[in-house]
């Protein structure tokens, strides 16, 4: 191998590296984020089907840091999604939206074995989900 076939490949080999280490740490650190909920009413352990927070000017105060902290890297700052996740916006409104939103915040997706999005029950509370659903109704688009 003569040195510039050498350099070449050094180069190249550089590159790829760079390449895959940007892929690996593209969406930043996904460790889910603390979501302080303690000037709120608490739920309490059953699962509501309901939104409590609908409306209510503090929990969206809090949503809107908790989606900005653990969901706008995949669904978007604003939830303007890029393409990567949902566009979180086109949720329907009301008890149904609750509903879908809490599934999938709750469990996840899985498709073929691979996470779309990891699931958020047991590192997220309750309340925290709730108050990132009571934002949503307020940046939501028909």
């Amino acid at each position: 191998m003569t040195a510039r076939n050498s350099s070449l490949l050094r180069l190249f080999s550089a590159a790829a590296l760079t390449l895959v280490a940007s892929a690996v740490l593209a969406h930043g650190d996904v460790v889910p984020q603390a979501v302080d909920t303690s000037s709120l009413k608490q739920v309490g352990a059953e699962w509501l089907a309901k939104n409590p927070y609908l409306g209510n000017k503090e929990a969206i105060r809090i949503g809107d840091s908790a989606f900005n902290q653990n969901c706008a890297r995949c669904h978007g700052l604003g939830a303007v999604s890029g393409g990567i996740a949902p566009d979180l916006r086109y949720l329907p409104a009301g008890q149904e939206g609750d509903e879908i939103f809490m599934q999938r915040i709750r469990k996840g997706a899985t498709r073929d074995g691979r996470v779309y999005m990891p699931p958020f029950e047991g590192i997220l509370s309750q309340e925290a989900m709730w108050t990132i659903r009571a934002w949503l109704e307020t940046v939501r688009e028909d």
